[in-house]
């Protein structure tokens, strides 16, 4: 207990009265990460899109008296830049995004768009501050060149992309590294003072996503309902972890940027442990488990979209290099997920109050 609270006062101490430039605040994680930096005393802008309901994560935790907050798009270039300039952040963290495998189908340019000029657009912003900025941009697990395999991916594997999603985060990895090396190189870092690093995280579960077509909220809109769940991918192996576990490894990361730019300015994976990533069906069992009662079926069609069916990480990497370490076990993971909405659906009014609670014992824990 006692090095937990230590690491509190550690992240407190880091971005306690610093600025932080959070985008996509509006969304699942992002709602998540403002939350805690509104905890550690952080001063926030966030710049994302409006929340898509009254009831997103964003509005239950009053977001807007979190952050000042700009409600544009990352391709608003203009007005990203001049949000970052004005602002002059200590930190940006870098989360907006399309992040939805399923309809980047359906919008495959706007996901090209969004994912990779939208960071280009927030790596021009950082370029123009006149001050030494840290920022930890997000991409995803998805961006490595999926072979199927049963050996966990590393940082230096080869990036791709079967789907658009997947293959517009591998373009955003190249965008960054260009300007890693072009504008931020750390052979020079005395002359630019900007340090940048990149966290890859995967299937994330905890409260308040009510996303179209991920797991755990078509789960949760069943369950509520007295229905059956609908699940496409049964046998599908996702590295599940809970959405606190890879927003510590981001705060860790962006404490080791600023304490050593030049040494932590590369990408890091952040996902459970190798024994965590289930096949689609365990999670579901285990998500009904907790809830106390529910069914499901399988549901596929002939002209089913590709989704890639086995995915690992290895994160070896971030627990020698930063100390972060995968907390919750995938039991622990759905158990705080789903204790999380079954207290929405009873006692809405508190449910702020709940989500600081679970913030506190996951960082304590």
């Amino acid at each position: 207990m006692e090095n937990m609270v230590t690491m509190f006062d550690k992240l407190k101490a880091a971005y306690s009265g610093k600025k932080i430039f959070l985008t996509g605040h509006t969304g699942f994680k992002g709602s998540w990460l403002l939350k805690i930096f509104s905890m550690l005393g952080a001063e926030v802008k966030g710049y994302a899109l409006a929340p898509e309901n009254d009831f997103d994560l964003y509005y239950l935790l009053n977001g807007n008296t979190l952050c000042k907050s700009v409600i544009a798009d990352l391709r608003e270039r203009d007005t990203l830049s001049k949000a970052i300039t004005d602002f002059e952040p200590d930190f940006v963290f870098h989360l907006a995004a399309q992040p939805l495998v399923r309809l980047s189908y359906e919008i495959p340019v706007d996901t090209f768009e969004i994912n990779a000029i939208g960071t280009a657009n927030v790596l021009e912003g950082i370029r123009q501050l006149n001050k030494p900025c840290y920022a930890v941009l997000i991409t995803t697990d998805k961006v490595y060149h999926n072979k199927e395999w049963i050996y966990p991916y590393r940082e230096n594997d080869r990036l791709g992309g079967y789907d658009p999603y997947s293959a517009s985060k591998a373009c955003t990895e190249l965008v960054i590294d260009s300007y890693r090396n072009s504008f931020f190189n750390i052979g020079k870092y005395s002359d630019h003072q900007k340090a940048i690093a990149v966290g890859r995280a995967g299937n994330v579960i905890g409260g308040g996503d009510w996303a179209k077509d991920r797991l755990i909220p078509d789960i949760v809109r069943a369950l509520s309902k007295n229905e059956k769940i609908e699940i496409r991918n049964p046998h599908s192996i996702r590295p599940w972890q809970h959405v606190l576990e890879p927003l510590l490894g981001y705060l860790m990361l962006g404490i080791n940027l600023n304490s050593n730019p030049t040494q932590y300015s590369q990408a890091y994976n952040f996902g459970p442990a190798f024994t965590d990533a289930l096949p689609v069906s365990n999670m579901v069992e285990l998500a009904i488990g907790c809830w106390g009662k529910g069914e499901y079926f399988v549901h596929q069609t002939q002209n089913q979209l590709h989704e890639a069916g086995l995915l690992k990480l290895d994160v070896s990497k971030a627990q020698v290099e930063l100390g972060w370490r995968p907390k919750y076990d995938a039991q622990l993971a759905i158990s705080n997920t789903i204790e999380w909405y079954k207290h929405f659906f009873e006692a809405k009014d508190t449910i702020t109050e709940f989500t600081e609670k679970q913030i506190i014992k996951f960082i304590n824990g």
